[in-house]
């Protein structure tokens, strides 16, 4: 029996005449009395591979159970096909179905399902051609981040999932606990008393790696992390999940300017990436679902990122004569619209962000001599808005300890990461990209629950 054949290769194979296995998914059956053709998939391509029945070496009988959905394996030639749409085929001599696919029920037996049904059946949407699509891109750009800096010697630091401090200090975490939920012990005050807990203190599962990132720069120069972050946040827009991956690179003794210049090289070495490797996947969903994809993708690889000052693009935008839904002005967080207008309307280019007010950022980012900003950047894309969040982080053991106090942020979380400042401290840098959001650019796609094989949101938890 010859050795299972990958319906991707087969599809680029210039040999012909000669006898392979494939195993896969029935797409399609249809065909006459005489023949039937069947379109095969196995995962690896967007395409599939016809196999072309003769009913006079296998049966009507044999072909009962070859429904849409049902796994078969097909053993045949391989030959040049004279069809339209395809450059091979394979003529079949035996086929063998390993699990059926009963036509009645099978959701996915008709065309043209809605991407809302399709979060319904999360546990089958990956073998409709669109999410085939989206989880091997996804595939190819979890690659390209571990390539990228892998090239650039950085190293990959694991950070942890269970963490006892609030990176953000927005306190939207979910809580990790042994206690019982209906005996909890208490202190006198009533409240519960985490010292009998697993860790004997309050932990939750992490926002960010961050914190900890830090850590490993400040030793190893340059790391980056990639894992899950969590956020119990209760809103269901098409922009947040509950869990959702992270890429946090730090590097020791890079200031903002350097922080820029390596959040700009990375997303265009990532689309680019994507633009030589995956351009089946890219066609297909630019042709299905946003027809600008490919457009859009080369529109940020060739051009330059504009690069402005907070305080600048809150003058552009006062001055735009828009009618924003939420008012801008200095001091407020911007919203994606504010940010999609500097990048579609008013530059016509993604957009760094620089200099925000410290009032709407984080206790962590070095204070500018004015008193009144931080250094912190935001990369704005066309249709995302920000996709990239970073700063340089204050090195300074003094200003960093009455920035944690003016905030108010508990010092019995945050020690060890203050203490980093008191030993050998270093100017250094980082930035979050949110996975989804990138995947979001990628694809295409409107709603950030299609681009994660199984998405965390209210009262959403089931597969």
């Amino acid at each position: 029996m010859s050795k299972r054949s990958i319906v991707k290769e087969l599809l680029k194979s210039t040999v012909y005449d000669v006898d392979v296995l494939v195993k896969g998914w029935v797409r399609t059956r249809r065909g006459n009395k005489s023949v039937q053709f069947i379109a095969l998939n196995d995962g690896s391509t967007v395409h599939s591979i016809q196999i072309v029945v003769d009913l006079n070496t296998i049966s009507e009988e044999a072909l009962k159970e070859v429904t849409t959905g049902s796994c078969i394996a097909v053993n045949g030639k391989l030959i040049k096909s004279m069809g339209k749409g395809q450059t091979v085929e394979i003529q079949a001599k035996d086929l063998t179905v390993y699990g059926t696919a009963d036509a009645d029920e099978y959701p996915l037996q008709k065309k043209g399902h809605s991407l809302e049904f399709l979060r319904e059946i999360a546990y089958l949407r990956p073998r409709t051609n669109t999410f085939g699509c989206i989880f091997r891109l996804r595939h190819a750009m979890s690659f390209a981040i571990h390539k990228y800096f892998n090239d650039k010697g950085f190293f990959y630091f694991h950070t942890p999932i269970i963490t006892g401090s609030d990176c953000e200090g927005a306190g939207a975490m979910f809580r990790v606990t042994t206690l019982e939920m209906e005996k909890l012990p208490r202190g006198e005050d009533g409240k519960i008393d985490y010292s009998q807990d697993f860790f004997g203190k309050e932990t939750s599962l992490t926002v960010s790696g961050q914190l900890e990132g830090e850590l490993g720069a400040l030793a190893l120069g340059g790391i980056y992390t990639f894992g899950p972050t969590f956020r119990a946040e209760n809103s269901n827009t098409p922009r947040h999940l509950a869990e959702f991956w992270m890429i946090e690179p730090e590097v020791a003794f890079n200031d903002i300017t350097d922080n820029m210049d390596l959040a700009e090289d990375f997303l265009k070495f990532l689309i680019k990436y994507a633009l030589e490797n995956c351009m089946d996947d890219l066609n297909f969903l630019a042709d299905m679902y946003d027809k600008e994809l490919i457009e859009r993708l080369n529109f940020v690889i060739n051009n330059e990122f504009k690069r402005l000052t907070y305080t600048e693009g809150v003058e552009i935008l006062e001055k735009s004569g828009e009618k924003f839904e939420y008012p801008v002005k200095w001091g407020v967080d911007l919203q994606s619209e504010h940010e999609r207008y500097l990048v579609e309307k008013h530059f016509k280019k993604p957009v760094i962000l620089t200099n925000y007010p410290k009032d709407i950022k984080a206790f962590y980012m070095k204070q500018n001599d004015d008193g009144k900003t931080v250094k912190a950047m935001d990369v704005l894309f066309p249709r995302i808005g920000e996709i990239i969040g970073g700063s340089e982080r204050e090195a300074d053991y003094n200003k960093l300890k009455a920035r944690i106090e003016e905030m108010n942020l508990p010092m019995k979380d945050l020690w060890w990461y203050l203490n980093t400042r008191k030993y050998g401290s270093a100017p250094h840098s980082g930035f979050g990209l949110g996975f989804e959001r990138l995947m979001l650019f990628i694809t295409g796609m409107g709603n950030i629950r299609d681009v994660i094989p199984f998405p965390r949101t209210p009262k959403t938890a089931e597969f």
